[in-house]
């Protein structure tokens, strides 16, 4: 009797115990499915910033060697960045040292944000080295900014002498020429130009001067309109081809073939440049690369041709 007494009198517990045992229970499949979410969300969290950090580092390992860093630099130039590469090339040069691609980088920014006398420092560090044709071109690019074109075109000619299919230096050599009055001289760099490319608007433009110059206005307006090229790169063209006559730059025959109305040789298609952002700063300007449209307009041309070229 005693063992049934037991139970008897436990049975209103043994109730209470399983009642409150199905009650956590249902508490387990309802109420603790919020911080279970909670959870679930934070682990998402944490895997999306290690994937964040992941990506962070792949980036910074795809600088960090010195010719993927030169990479990074050039394509900040590409884009105009001329004052942010600056900072880029002394982070690359505290790192890696001095070399001569990074000099030619930095010369190159430092002629496009204005500062000529130390870019004409850093041009002349790349004549002893090999990158020797990129030292001689800037500095012809930095005599023909100050106007002397015929300094320009001798140190332009020592350029093309080591790299001759630049494209680009050939186009600036042939412009220097007629700058200078040496209009004969100018034709052979700026065919040359334009056939090795004939996507350059600074190559079109030019050899569009050329034209202008020996009395082929017909031809010239025929190669510009093949181009494409807007009214404001067409005016400056018109307008550096009198300048260039009431200069007194061009050789006496050319000026009275033009005034007779005769017509040179027949030549191809020419290029466009543009005005740098950074004009104010040192008169520097800067030809770009890039397919004139009718849907998106030229700056007007810059009488000193400054694209890059191949070093």
């Amino acid at each position: 009797m005693k063992p049934l007494d037991l139970c008897a009198s436990a049975r209103p517990a043994c109730r209470l115990l399983a009642i409150a045992c199905a009650a956590a229970a249902a508490f387990a499949l309802t109420g603790c499915a919020g911080p279970k979410d909670q959870y679930a969300a934070s682990a998402d969290a944490q895997q999306r910033m290690a994937a964040e950090a992941a990506a962070d580092t792949k980036a910074g390992a795809a600088v960090d060697t010195q010719a993927t860093y030169l990479k990074l630099v050039e394509q900040m130039q590409k884009e105009d960045l001329w004052f942010a590469s600056l900072a880029h090339i002394d982070a690359l040069e505290q790192r890696w040292g001095v070399s001569p691609e990074s000099t030619r980088t930095r010369a190159e920014a430092l002629r496009h944000t204005g500062q000529a006398a130390a870019a004409e420092a850093a041009y002349k560090r790349l004549l002893a080295t090999p990158l020797a044709s990129a030292g001689y071109r800037g500095l012809g690019l930095l005599a023909g900014i100050r106007g002397n074109y015929a300094e320009a075109v001798q140190l332009l000619a020592q350029a093309q002498r080591r790299t001759p299919t630049d494209a680009l230096l050939l186009s600036d050599l042939g412009y220097a020429h007629l700058g200078a009055g040496q209009i004969e001289e100018a034709r052979l760099p700026l065919m040359q130009a334009l056939q090795l490319r004939p996507d350059s608007t600074q190559a079109q433009a030019n050899l569009a001067l050329y034209l202008e110059v020996t009395n082929q206005p017909e031809r010239a307006a025929a190669l510009m309109d093949a181009h494409r090229m807007p009214q404001p790169t067409r005016a400056a063209v018109r307008e550096a081809a009198l300048q260039m006559r009431a200069s007194g730059r061009l050789p006496a025959p050319v000026v009275a073939a033009a005034a007779a109305g005769t017509r040179a040789e027949p030549v191809v298609a020419p290029l466009a440049l543009k005005a740098s952002r950074w004009t104010g700063a040192g008169g520097m300007r800067t030809a770009r690369q890039t397919h004139p449209s009718a849907s998106a307009p030229e700056a007007p041309l810059s009488l000193n041709s400054t694209s890059r070229g191949t070093p």
